[in-house]
Parts: C-alpha cells; structure tokens; sequence
C-alpha cells in the first residue's frame, strides 16, 4: 500500500508524492545533484549532513543497494527526494532501494516533478526543506518546519559525522574480477587522515598507493598527530561549514608549518585554505553531480569531475601564500589551491568519486610523490 508524502520549502512551494523512506518529518538544506549513477555512494556520504538531496535523473532504484558500495555505515543525509523508483534488477543487488531507505531511517518522497523543483532552487538557491512522510501528514506543520530551519552556515557538523576514536584502514578498490576489494600488502607510507565526515573509497585510494593510514577523529590535535611521525596527513571531506571548524583550522595551520606534505579534499581542502589566511563563502546552490568540467590552470586539461559542496574558497581573499590551480568551468569558482613554498595542496572536487568520474585520480598520485620526494 502506497504511502503519502508532502515536500514543503521554506519559500512556501509545497510537493505532494509517495513515501518511500522512513515515516516522520526531517528538515534540512534542499539541494539538487544531477548524477545519473551514484545514488548509495550519495545517500551513505557523509557530506550530506543536514541536506535534502534531489536526485534530477528520472529513474533511481534501478541497480538497487549492494553492501560494498556504502561510502559509510550509515544514512547521513536529512532526506531524499526523486521523481520516480525504478524496479531493481542488477547482479550485485542484495535489497531495494526502499528497504534499504528504511532500514537507514532516511525519510524519502517520490512521484514528484523534480524538474519544476530544480528550477525554483536555481532561480532562488538552496532552500531549507522539510519532508513529511506517513500518516495524518500536515501542510501547515511541514512548511513550519522547512521555514524553522536556518541554513548550514555556522554550523560545525564534521563533529557530528566524525569517528569517535582513531582506527586503521588497509582495504584497497574493489576489483570487478573478484567482486571483492583489494589487500594493501606492502605499504610504504604512513598517512594519518583526519576525519571531517571522510568517504571509504578515499581510503582505498590512498591505500591502493601504499598508504598505511590511521583515521582519528576531526578535533585531534596537532601534537598528536605530529607524535605519530607520519610522511603525511590527509584532510578529507565533509559537511557543514568550514569557518565554524576553527578548531581544526588552527591545528592545521600547525601540521602545515612542519612541512609535513598534506592533501585537503572538499571540506579539508576548504580548512586548509582557511589555515593559510584565506576566506570561505556560501554559494548560491553549490555544486553537486558527477558531470563538473573544471580546468587545471597550470596544464590546462579540462577534467569532468564529481563535486558536493555549498561553500566555495572567496577568491578576492586566497592571500599572498596560495596558488590557484583548478577552476570551475561553470561558474568560475576556485576548485584547487597549493602553497608556494609548503608540500600542501588542496582540491574542492571529489577525486576518488565513485562511481566516477576519474579524470582527476592523479591528485593521489601528486599527493604519494610528494610523500616520496619529503626529506
């Protein structure tokens, strides 16, 4: 039996279609991704926190839920909104797409016109949201509450995601021939990556290179992490908004100054520009999807990459110390910096997106070389 939902936003537009979810009410930041693929690896992405994500491509379900393809344990993001639930059919899948929305406790709503919403939020930006899903729904107590959520600036939510205490990762990618992930059997680095809402296939990545990495928790400090003499430290992605982690600003800043090499990812890399003096800003609806044309400006290769982010690094702010090395060809905002003296750089895409695209897998390998090269 179909159950009912109702989307509300905070500028009074209202959406009516079928839960498919959890039954409740969860608000949120409404943003839209135009992935055709990628739906677990989105729902599970740590990222999310706090955002309704709609999914602009017609048909989701259709590949159903596997258990390798969880970028994370759980369900982070605040609800999902799509136009249609396909039937699954596909040799990996082991649940649907709605059991496994249930069973994550994410509220999600279907049988809506994401067209007409992706229009409103581009005319107007990101809006906060609330889904209602279930029974005896109410229009008036939905917009009530997509009007009572104020947004994700000032808001620290990498605490919110982040691991609870250190742990060690040694699983590489997964390979289609064996439908399993490979074994880091003989690493040469020591990474120490901190946890700001990381991603599993970042640590593969790093482990497919020869990293041997520890994950500790977004409010480590300095001192702890230079204790462990690692070649190098990795800041990873995120939720939230960088300025409000200035804890971890100001042990990055520290980490920097050792000279020890360093590679920020989307939340990480925002921290790390924020280390070096530079400024974040809210964008007007960010950028999320796996279709992002963006420019290296010292090859100049355009790359199609996947990003998520509502904040972007303020160009009229980067400082003296930092060098613009990646923009976007859609809006022209900063997509990567490096120091012009340190072993550090950042990039504001995701390079180990999965399921894609790839183009931009080298920045791991810059990131291990600058490992090999440290004295």
């Amino acid at each position: 039996m179909d159950r009912s939902a109702i989307l509300a936003l905070s500028d009074g537009s209202v959406f009516y279609g079928t839960a498919i979810g959890a039954d409740g009410v969860s608000s949120g930041e409404v943003v839209f991704n135009t992935a055709m693929t990628g739906y677990q690896e989105i729902i599970t992405d740590p990222s999310y926190a706090k955002q309704i994500v709609t999914l602009t491509y017609p048909h989701i379900g259709s590949v159903g839920i596997n258990e390798l393809d969880d970028e994370s344990g759980l369900g982070f993001l605040a609800g999902l909104i799509i136009s249609n639930s396909s039937p699954c059919s596909n040799w990996r899948a082991t649940q649907r797409l709605s059991d496994f929305l249930g069973e994550r406790g994410v509220i999600a709503i279907a049988d809506i016109d994401t067209r007409r919403l992706t229009r409103i939020l581009r005319q107007k930006g990101s809006l906060s949201g609330c889904i209602y899903a279930g029974q005896n729904l109410s229009v008036d107590t939905a917009i009530s509450n997509a009007k009572k959520f104020s947004g994700l600036e000032n808001l620290d939510l990498a605490k919110e995601v982040t691991c609870t205490g250190p742990y060690k990762w040694a699983e590489g990618v997964w390979s289609a021939a064996t439908n399993e992930f490979d074994a880091n059997e003989r690493p040469k680095h020591q990474v120490v990556a901190i946890d700001f809402g990381i991603k599993r296939n970042i640590l593969r990545l790093l482990s497919n290179r020869g990293c041997e990495v520890e994950v500790v928790p977004a409010s480590t400090n300095a001192d702890d992490i230079l204790a462990k003499s690692p070649d190098g430290v990795f800041l990873s992605n995120g939720p939230g908004d960088p300025k409000a982690c200035d804890y971890a600003v100001e042990e990055v800043a520290k980490i920097a100054a050792s000279g020890i090499p360093i590679f920020g990812i989307c939340l990480g890399y925002q921290i790390l520009a924020l280390a070096f003096g530079a400024r974040t800003m809210k964008m007007k609806f960010g950028h999320h999807g796996a279709n992002h044309p963006v420019k290296d400006l010292i090859s100049e290769r355009v790359m199609i990459t996947s990003q998520n982010h509502g904040f972007a690094v303020d160009e009229s702010n980067v400082g003296d110390d930092l060098v613009v090395t990646h923009k976007s060809l859609f809006d022209g905002t900063i997509q990567g910096i490096k120091h012009r003296k340190l072993p550090a750089f950042g990039f504001q895409g995701h390079p180990e997106g999965s399921p894609g695209p790839h183009d931009i897998h080298a920045l791991f390998d810059k990131f291990e070389t600058l490992m090999n090269e440290a004295p």
